[in-house]
């Protein structure tokens, strides 16, 4: 693994001069789960975490992320008066200055109003929420020249599989015409959402040429136990995987691709997210003139650990 304060190509020591401690995260979405997961990454690979973050309705007043022998309490402020989420983003800034990059792990309901309140303050942030309007959600964000990776997967090697088939779709459009797909997708019960993964994926075989294909109707969603352990997912990972298969079958029923990706547990897509967070910080320093970034971007410049 290259030391994060490496300068990258084409940046000659410009990434040097602000190292991976002085990037701080605003970790929206605590205390829930992946935001426990991504906060403990930051501070594993020397990223600071902001003493303030945005969370759902009915959560805890504070929360405290401990990873090591690290531990910062996080005070959380709720969607119930949202002037005071704004008020919590610009405090971040005063007190973090340029420093200052937010996670967003919250809820699809709060993706747009929280794309909102990044852009009118012009918060360099990372969206690995799925759901909302994603639409609208670039139009905002691109609209207020906001620096921003946003993306609906952080595993690199999910990454690479998603620029894979992107690449074959371009070069090879209509390869898979006359087949029928199905595309089955497992997450912990309290994803509220379809996977933002298996609806990119969708795209991309659609454009190869599948039969029609629904993106929003026709994947099949498994979020109860029962279901997820015939899907064949381990007891011990109920509470957090990402399990996908596609089935792709020709029309008479005598050639059948499948192609799946599972993940138990959340640590890879953390550590996604963390590289997604030194990538935006180099691209900030640097002046890019493109401000709006997938992760394959972050993949194809060779940034993911």
């Amino acid at each position: 693994r290259r030391s994060s304060t490496l300068p990258s190509r084409g940046l000659p020591g410009t990434f040097a001069k602000m190292s991976s401690s002085k990037l701080v995260v605003m970790m929206n979405g605590l205390p829930g789960a992946m935001g426990h997961e991504v906060g403990q990454a930051c501070l594993r690979r020397g990223l600071d975490l902001a003493t303030m973050a945005l969370t759902g309705p009915g959560s805890p007043k504070d929360c405290e992320v401990t990873e090591g022998e690290k531990t910062v309490k996080v005070e959380l402020v709720g969607p119930e008066q949202p002037e005071k989420q704004q008020e919590a983003i610009g405090k971040m800034q005063a007190k973090y200055g340029k420093s200052l990059v937010i996670v967003d792990f919250t809820h699809p309901t709060a993706v747009n109003p929280n794309t909102e309140m990044y852009a009118k303050a012009k918060c360099p942030f990372v969206m690995g929420t799925t759901g909302g309007d994603k639409d609208k959600m670039m139009k905002v964000t691109t609209d207020s020249e906001t620096y921003a990776v946003i993306a609906p997967n952080m595993c690199k090697q999910i990454v690479a599989f998603q620029a894979t088939f992107d690449r074959m779709a371009k070069d090879f459009p209509g390869a898979f015409v006359g087949y029928k797909m199905e595309v089955v997708e497992s997450h912990q019960s309290t994803k509220a959402d379809t996977s933002g993964t298996a609806k990119a994926m969708v795209q991309h075989f659609n454009a190869l040429g599948v039969d029609h294909f629904d993106v929003e109707n026709d994947i099949k969603m498994i979020r109860t136990p029962e279901e997820q352990v015939g899907f064949g997912v381990p007891e011990d990972a109920l509470k957090g995987h990402a399990w996908h298969t596609y089935s792709l079958t020709s029309g008479d029923g005598t050639v059948k691709f499948e192609f799946k990706h599972n993940v138990c547990g959340r640590s890879t897509y953390a550590e996604g997210v963390v590289d997604a967070v030194q990538f935006l910080g180099q691209k900030i320093l640097s002046g890019s003139r493109k401000r709006v970034f997938s992760m394959i971007d972050v993949l194809s410049e060779g940034e993911m650990k």
